[in-house]
């Protein structure tokens, strides 16, 4: 079995929803007794939390338009447990800051096969999550490598399948709706082509009105058999131009998702390609790993010049001590952006790059040349 794992806004009636606060028509309630419950603290206690620390912290309020609590949707298995998720709750706080609050298992949920009538449960979990960075105040912030960590961490902590990620799930995603769409196409055809055939199979006879005359002679009620033809006419057109509008539409969506499916095929061939190219082409390796590392280097800079703004006095710091705030900062850098300590080694393997940072971290333009070992004495 394959796992994902998405996060998004928590909703207002999640509690309602997760907790089965009341009942719903699509569970099966003979299976509700096996699903499976955990809350530490209520969504309106935790917002309220979360609102006074970030004045607190940070000396404003929370913005508006900020997201301080989400919720995720987990695939699971039949046999998953509290435990399980709660390992995998502590490795998304220890990895990514994510602090899980609310969890519920669901095993009550699914549909019956159309044709086989067979139950297909649909076993999954909801984390309800805080996601407040506790170092700043504000909502944690999150790059694209951190979505997929969390992939890995819930296929790993599972003991399932790791969900196809990126292009390729988009790709199957619009395949399915294309497949859905032609078969919703066809069906409309059909009644169309059924529509136009009784209308041109339908007897004139039926339209017409007779009455008897005093001596028992059948007449045409012209008035009444003209009404009729009306009638008949005009809910017949206004039935073809709806059922045309609906062919068009679909033909239109289908056209539309065609297009889309062929920029994903593009996408994904690009990074088959781009991946292959890596594994075998030293050159483009080369330019790929200089890439990275300058973005490393970036983000290193950029933490050196806000330390500097926090502590005004750092030109006053001896050698030493400039050491131990610089192995400070690549710590916290490391942390906070998901850097490995590889990447920083790579960095300072060139003295003059490490002398250009004590500078910089003291203001000064001429400092003493350090050593790759005094750099990179990290936690590890």
């Amino acid at each position: 079995m394959k796992t994902s794992i998405n996060f998004k806004a928590s909703k207002s009636d999640s509690e309602i929803h997760n907790f089965r606060k009341k009942s719903f028509d699509y569970i099966r309630k003979d299976l509700t007794h096996k699903n499976e419950y955990w809350m530490e603290q209520k969504i309106a206690d935790q917002i309220q939390k979360i609102e006074s620390y970030c004045k607190e912290k940070s000396g404003r309020k929370l913005q508006k338009n900020a997201m301080p609590v989400r919720e995720a949707v987990v695939v699971i298995k039949e046999n998953t447990t509290m435990q399980d998720l709660h390992n995998l709750s502590k490795r998304l706080e220890e990895e990514l800051k994510i602090r899980i609050f609310q969890i519920a298992i669901h095993k009550d949920e699914g549909h019956f096969d159309k044709e086989t009538k067979e139950w297909k449960p649909n076993y999954h979990a909801h984390l309800v999550a805080d996601w407040q960075d506790l170092e700043t105040g504000k909502t944690l912030k999150h790059q694209s490598f951190h979505y997929s960590k969390m992939q890995d961490l819930a296929a790993e902590c599972l003991e399932m399948e790791r969900g196809i990620s990126g292009s390729l799930t988009r790709l199957e995603a619009v395949e399915f709706k294309i497949k859905k769409k032609e078969e919703d196409l066809k069906i409309l055809e059909e009644r169309y082509s059924q529509m136009q055939q009784e209308m041109e199979s339908k007897n004139s006879e039926e339209f017409i009105v007779k009455e008897s005359d005093f001596l028992g002679f059948q007449k045409i009620k012209t008035d009444k058999t003209i009404e009729n033809y009306e009638k008949a006419i005009k809910t017949n057109n206004i039935q073809l131009l709806k059922n045309k509008t609906e062919l068009e539409s679909k033909e239109k969506q289908i056209v539309e998702l065609k297009t889309n499916i062929e920029s994903l095929k593009k996408e994904v061939s690009f990074f088959k390609s781009k991946n292959s190219a890596l594994l075998t082409n030293k050159t483009v390796f080369a330019v790929e790993k200089k890439k990275y590392l300058d973005s490393v280097e970036n983000t290193l800079k950029k933490g050196i010049l806000q330390e500097s703004i926090k502590i005004p006095n750092l030109q006053n710091l001896n050698d030493a001590e400039r050491k131990d705030k610089m192995i400070e900062l690549l710590e916290k850098t490391s942390k906070e952006n998901n850097i490995p300590f590889s990447a920083f080694e790579e960095v300072f393997k060139d003295s003059n790059k490490t002398a250009s940072f004590l500078n910089l971290l003291g203001g000064r333009k001429n400092h003493e040349q350090l050593e790759e070992k005094q750099i990179v004495k990290f936690r590890r």
